[in-house]
Order: C-alpha cells, then structure tokens, then sequence
C-alpha cells in the first residue's frame, strides 16, 4: 500500500509541475484515476488531500483545495495574463460589457427592475463610479410594497488589480443596498477563491464572465450579495445626479 501511495504522490507531482497556477485536489484526483482506474479511489483520495502536510518542502495549499508547487508559489505567470490582456484590450474595452450586464442583472438575476450602464466618472467623486447601477422597486400588483433599493456593479475585463475592484465595489455600499463585483472567469483560481471568500465576508456578489464575448459573457453568479442599509446621505447625493436616467 505504501508503494501504492508513493507512486501516487509521485505522479501528483509530476502533474502539478505542469500546472504552474496549481491545480483544484478533485481534479489532481480525477486524472491520476483515469490513468490508473485500478487504484482504489480511497487509495488516491488518502494519498492527496493532505499532500502539502505530507510533502511541504515541494507542495503548497494556496487556497481551499488548490495545489500548488512550492517552486511557483511566487510565481503565478503574471506576464501571461497581461499578454491575454493586451490582445483582448484592443478588440473589446470594458463599456462593451456594461448594457449586457445590466440587461443581465435585470432579467436573468433578477436584482433590479431597472438597470442602466454608468462609468466614466458621472459622479465627480475620487470614490468613484459604479460601471452599472440599478434600481429593484415593487410592482403595483405586489401585495407588500418594499422600499426602492439600490444596486451597484464594478466590472472588470483584465484579471490585474482585482483587490482594487473589490475595494471600489464595497465603496459603492456606501450608497447602494447591495453590491457586486464581476471579474473574468480567465482570473487565476487563486484570485477568485479569494475574492469568493471576501465576498462572503463583506457581503459583496461576484459573478464570473467570459471576458472575450462581448455578445455572450455567459455571466454566471458565484456569490450572491447581501443586502444592507447604505447611508442615505450619500444615496441621495448621488442618485440625485442620474434620478432622471435611473428612475
């Protein structure tokens, strides 16, 4: 059995060394299965799931379940998003996905009754501009009316400067009910457990999208946003600037 294991922790590694951004522990699992469906899953599983406890001097645990080896652990190929980055930039810029999206948020999330897209720097403030705001209020035929909230969207095309639009998407709670960040869903594994664990924490959504399809992002809801009560200041001085656009 331990030779069985050896050989198993062995071609785990052998796979993560072609895996510089790590690779999730079910499908480390799934492959070293398919290439010896004879081993007993429990057999892989045992010899896996604790294989940075095990092996720390090669394997790394970046996050819930993401693998990596400790060569690349400061590595994380930065270079090769910023040239993925570069190439999409110069067919499809952000503003292409903001009408989607708030076509998106109003009909298949169904957070908002009304969404409009924004940017840009509408409310002259260093705190910034919600690329998309919207509204979610009560339909005449609704038995019990709810007070008209407001929803607020930061939308990212590149997977850089992440924590930096998470920080601008919990500055728009400041006036918005409920909150959302949307990111690539090319974004390093690592970043988006991150974010998915900040969001959670902060009550910020996250959605995840196909940065290269302005026609069909394939937005897709990771964490749901909580809602909270902003400071009403603030909500009326800046929905006062777009009341007629928005309302």
């Amino acid at each position: 059995m331990s030779s069985k294991r050896d050989k198993i922790k062995s071609r785990a590694l052998e796979i993560l060394s072609t895996n510089p951004d790590g690779i999730r522990f079910s499908d480390l699992v799934n492959k070293i299965k398919e290439e010896n469906p004879e081993y007993p899953h429990g057999t892989v599983t045992g010899s896996l799931w604790n294989i940075d406890a095990t092996i720390p001097e090669k394997v790394i645990k970046v996050s819930r379940g993401l693998f990596k080896l400790k060569q690349f652990a400061d590595t994380s190929s930065p270079l090769e998003p910023i040239s993925i980055i570069v190439d999409i930039s110069a067919k499809i810029k952000e503003e292409d996905f903001y009408e989607p999206f708030a076509e998106w948020i109003t009909n298949d999330l169904e957070e908002c009754t009304k969404a409009i897209p924004l940017g840009g720097s509408k409310f002259r403030d260093k705190w910034g501009t919600p690329d998309v705001i919207g509204i979610r209020e009560p339909k005449k035929s609704d038995i019990i009316q709810y007070p008209t909230e407001i929803i607020s969207a930061e939308i990212k095309t590149d997977t850089v400067g992440l924590i930096t639009a998470f920080g601008q998407a919990c500055s728009y709670k400041i006036f918005s009910h409920k909150s959302y960040i949307v990111v690539p869903n090319t974004s390093l594994q690592e970043d988006v457990d991150r974010l998915d664990s900040l969001a959670m924490i902060f009550g910020i959504g996250l959605i995840l999208f196909d940065n290269s399809n302005k026609k069909n992002p394939k937005f897709e809801i990771r964490v749901r946003a909580s809602k909270h009560e902003p400071d009403m200041f603030y909500v009326n001085k800046y929905i006062k600037i777009i009341a007629d656009d928005l309302f």
